[in-house]
């Protein structure tokens, strides 16, 4: 009965093993945080105005033919000449998504007849007015199955109040009556063209566009970032907020990732259309990601060495290069650098901190044999680290602040090592610091789409996480974004 027990257990932790996993990842803290406010809502509402004007202006309509009374009518060629979505509203829906509502608007439209009226054949061109146009569309927001955000569905309801059509031509008095007639049915086909071009749009042309916004990608030949959601998008009337996992990977082995132990970024402000939140862990998991890649090691030799550095260190070696073997004495020295730990960040109010240990060893390389170690020292580093964003991609400027060296072998040497102080840390901001640079300072993108940047951004520094806040600009229209919205994702690199 007991051994039955522990077998039923056994068999529950097992099935009950990839619910609780799940449950861990989903209540892991979010790496990056973006929140679009309702100031960022106003901009992007123009630009979805001009894009629904441009939908619906792409509205086809089918031929209407019929006949009332003697009258024989064909209508043709039905195109929309002018939209006027003066009172458009684009706002959030709590727990749902987007609103987008238009009251009390207009339509213009003309088309082409053909009229048999008894043995009268007449054609000519007719405009119509749709007046008092209302249009509801609420977009769900939600996280898809590869964490990006997408258009889940869309509810509309579309109504027009009332038609006119005024009738020119040799006939035109004749055939006002038929106008009522007319603009009934075509009011009635308008009303079921809106929707279902809403519907295509965000479905399909918006969903497409968001496919661009990387989700798992390279940031160069080392490292790649992981953007996905961890839950669905958080709306408020305020604001609509994503959190991302944020997080970076060695490209050459993507399962050994750093466990995200930090701060859950929080974003408290709303004066501004965005805000970008970074905790330590999304700096953190990029340095441990290089340190994977061995990014972090440097061998100084020849003419990397400083002429300066390389005398300094004969002199400090030269009692145990003649202790080792005289005939190495002119033989060429080499500074090892390997950094021994995946760097940490720190950011406090103050601002932003990374410490960084490495192990230094000085090597005399004899010609045609195995180098030879003279000496092995613990290197702490500490550097500031400046975030800054460049259009949409978010770089770090590293300065060195604080360097001490010390041996691994006695303390005697550690007081030998003194006079290398000085010229180890010119060498550390000759040569480490701009390695360091090189990789950080072009930045990684920020998943925003393409034609959407960050301007006038304001870097506010927390205990455990940076918040950016910023302003929308637009360097390309919503129609332009979708265009080029295939054309990105070729380009793009997806992992």
């Amino acid at each position: 009965m007991f051994w039955l027990r522990m077998t039923s257990c056994l068999l529950s932790l097992l099935f009950l093993f990839p619910l609780i996993s799940f449950i861990m990842a989903a209540t892991q803290p979010a790496g990056c945080k973006i929140r679009i406010t309702d100031k960022g809502l106003d901009m992007l509402k123009y630009e979805t105005q001009k894009f629904v004007e441009e939908e619906l202006s792409n509205i086809s309509m089918p031929e209407m033919k019929g006949k009332e009374g003697r009258f024989q009518y064909t209508i043709t060629d039905v195109k929309i000449t002018e939209l006027n979505l003066t009172y458009a509203e684009l706002q959030f829906i709590p727990d749902v998504g987007l609103l987008f509502d238009v009251q009390n608007s207009s339509i213009s439209l003309s088309f082409n007849r053909r009229i048999l009226y008894w043995f009268f054949f007449d054609t000519g061109n007719i405009n119509a007015s749709a007046e008092g146009v209302n249009i509801n569309t609420a977009l769900n927001l939600i996280r898809d199955d590869e964490g990006r955000l997408k258009i889940n569905n869309i509810t509309c309801d579309a109504r027009i109040d009332k038609m006119r059509a005024k009738f020119s031509g040799t006939l035109g008095r004749v055939y006002d009556f038929l106008a009522t007639f007319l603009t009934t049915g075509m009011r009635f086909l308008l009303n079921k063209q809106i929707c279902p071009a809403l519907n295509h749009a965000a479905l399909v042309q918006v969903n497409a566009m968001l496919e661009t916004i990387p989700v798992r990608t390279e940031v160069d030949q080392y490292i790649g970032i992981d953007y996905s959601l961890i839950d669905d998008p958080v709306v408020t009337s305020r604001s609509l907020d994503m959190h991302f996992r944020g997080m970076f990977f060695d490209l050459s082995n993507q399962n050994d990732t750093l466990v995200n132990y930090a701060v859950d970024p929080v974003i408290k402000e709303y004066d501004r259309m965005v805000y970008l939140a970074l905790s330590e862990f999304f700096f953190d998991s990029g340095m441990f990601s290089y340190y994977k890649a061995g990014i972090f090691e440097m061998d100084i030799v020849n003419e990397k060495m400083p002429k300066d550095l390389e005398m300094l260190l004969r002199t400090t070696y030269f009692g145990a290069i003649m202790m080792l073997n005289p005939a190495l004495v002119d033989a060429p020295l080499s500074l090892q650098l390997a950094v021994n730990s995946p760097p940490k960040t720190s950011i406090k109010t103050s601002g932003a901190t990374v410490i960084m240990t490495a192990t230094v060893k000085v090597l005399v390389l004899p010609p045609g044999q195995a180098p030879v170690q003279l000496s092995s020292m613990t290197m702490e580093t500490k550097f500031n680290a400046k975030v800054s964003i460049k259009a949409k991609r978010l770089a770090v400027h590293a300065d060195l602040r604080r360097f001490k060296i010390f041996s691994n072998q006695s303390a005697l040497e550690s007081l030998a090592l003194i006079p290398l102080q000085a010229p180890l840390k010119t060498m550390l901001q000759m040569s480490v610091v701009p390695l360091i640079n090189n990789y950080t300072k072009k930045g990684v993108r920020i998943p925003l789409a393409d034609g959407m940047d960050f301007i006038e951004e304001v870097v506010e520094y927390h205990n455990g996480f940076i918040v950016i806040g910023a302003n929308l600009h637009f360097s390309k229209g919503l129609r332009e974004m979708i265009a080029g919205a295939n054309t990105k994702s070729d380009n793009s690199t997806q992992i």
